[in-house]
């Protein structure tokens, strides 16, 4: 990217002054009409269920860290809550000072994906410090196949500073979204399990966070994301509940007909 391109996002992102506060009525009502058409056309060409929303906290800040398998993953995984996720867009979106406030609104924040983007840090720690839900796919760009990539640690750093949960949600389907030839949605079903979530360890509270407790959850993360990859790929191959490929017991399958509504907006 050449300096010219660089100044001018920033310059887009500074008119635009990123908003990581908590989401005013309108912005919940814009987001949730957005999220009724989008999910609603993604539930017709992506059909599928929602396995483990036991799992999801009902209120409160959370990482979802779901697996990366297409461009479309973000808008499948937008069906495990009607709150409003964000979630990290990569920065040059902001290049089109109307596309960006467009889909901050709708909880974007951009992302600076070469190096170390410490103003992107700030912004989704404050998200998370503010209550809301945040997406983050650890894996930091798209991969193939069923076995998880290796993580990058960002994620798990995020969620031990903010003293928050690591939600792992695995995919099934989604790699077939996309035709390769023509790089246009494909009808396929797809499968989405919410896996129990990671949590600090009791006791180790406090701003500071060694890099070892941050490899540790990292490595934890890997293997749930994982096992909910593999039990979402089971649910895939097969027509009923048993046979699933982890050894964790799966609970019950749920689509949008019996989605609870959250207990807190904010």
């Amino acid at each position: 990217m050449s300096e010219q391109e660089q100044a001018g996002i920033e310059t887009s992102e500074r008119a635009g002054s990123i908003d990581t506060a908590p989401p005013t009525r309108g912005a919940r009502l814009l987001y949730a009409v957005c999220r009724f058409i989008a999910v609603g056309i993604s539930r017709m060409l992506f059909p599928g269920p929602v396995v483990g929303r036991e799992n999801l906290p009902s209120s409160g800040a959370y990482v979802i860290a779901p697996l990366h398998r297409s461009h479309l993953d973000f808008l499948i995984v937008a069906r495990i809550s009607r709150r409003r996720l964000r979630y990290l867009a990569k920065a040059e979106v902001w290049r089109y000072a109307r596309l960006g406030r467009f889909i901050e609104r709708l909880g974007a924040l951009p992302v600076h994906r070469e190096g170390t983007d410490r103003e992107s840090f700030n912004r989704s720690l404050a998200v998370l410090l503010g209550g809301e839900p945040l997406m983050i796919f650890p894996e930091g760009t798209r991969g193939h196949g069923p076995l998880v990539g290796e993580l990058r640690e960002g994620a798990a750093y995020l969620a031990l500073r903010a003293g928050v949960p690591l939600v792992p949600v695995g995919l099934a389907g989604t790699e077939r979204s996309i035709s390769p030839r023509f790089h246009l949605p494909r009808p396929s079903k797809v499968r989405i399990v919410i896996g129990p979530a990671v949590t600090r360890p009791a006791g180790s509270v406090g701003n500071r966070v060694p890099r070892a407790l941050v490899r540790s959850i990292t490595a934890e993360l890997a293997d749930a994301i994982q096992s909910a990859t593999l039990d979402a790929r089971a649910l895939l191959s097969i027509t009923t509940g048993s046979g699933l490929a982890s050894a964790a017991s799966m609970p019950a399958v749920s689509d949008h007909n019996d989605e609870p509504s959250p207990k807190n907006e904010s």
